[in-house]
């Protein structure tokens, strides 16, 4: 990639508005419809294709939370771990930020959501079934 698309890809990752991204990269190109087309060529580029692609994956597993930092999280939440910030009165209309621990409702709900994730809540009915098989014994008549 060149050192023009690098910055085309770049500035296209932080919005993915492919004129605006091309208009930082190639200052010269002052038309929005010039951007845009050439910038839907460079998208089509494979290079930039595949560098898009990589850092779009790597971005968003830096951002989203996989099922096990959920279940962790909700976790101490439960076991009372976590601190919330809420605004206190102190006067003459003032407030300051004080921490504290996270409310009965809160742990609680955080418990249901953990027993719901573990299936703790459910009825559970052991079934036993024997499988039925069906034969076909009747004779077809022809006749009819």
């Amino acid at each position: 990639m060149t050192d023009k698309q690098q910055i085309f890809v770049d500035e296209y990752l932080k919005d993915l508005n492919g004129t605006r991204a091309y208009k930082v990269a190639y200052p010269n190109v002052k038309k929005d419809s010039v951007a845009a087309t050439n910038a839907a060529r460079l998208l089509r580029n494979a290079k930039v294709k595949k560098y898009i692609d990589e850092q779009l994956e790597i971005m968003h597993n830096e951002r989203t939370a996989d099922a096990q930092e959920v279940l962790e999280y909700l976790t101490s939440i439960m076991r009372g771990e976590q601190q919330e910030q809420v605004l206190r009165g102190v006067g003459m209309g003032e407030q300051v930020k004080t921490n504290i621990e996270v409310s009965a409702k809160d742990r609680i709900k955080a418990a249901e959501l953990l027993g719901k994730r573990h299936a703790l809540f459910t009825d559970k009915q052991e079934l036993n079934v024997k499988s039925v098989t069906f034969v076909d014994d009747v004779p077809l008549d022809d006749d009819d």
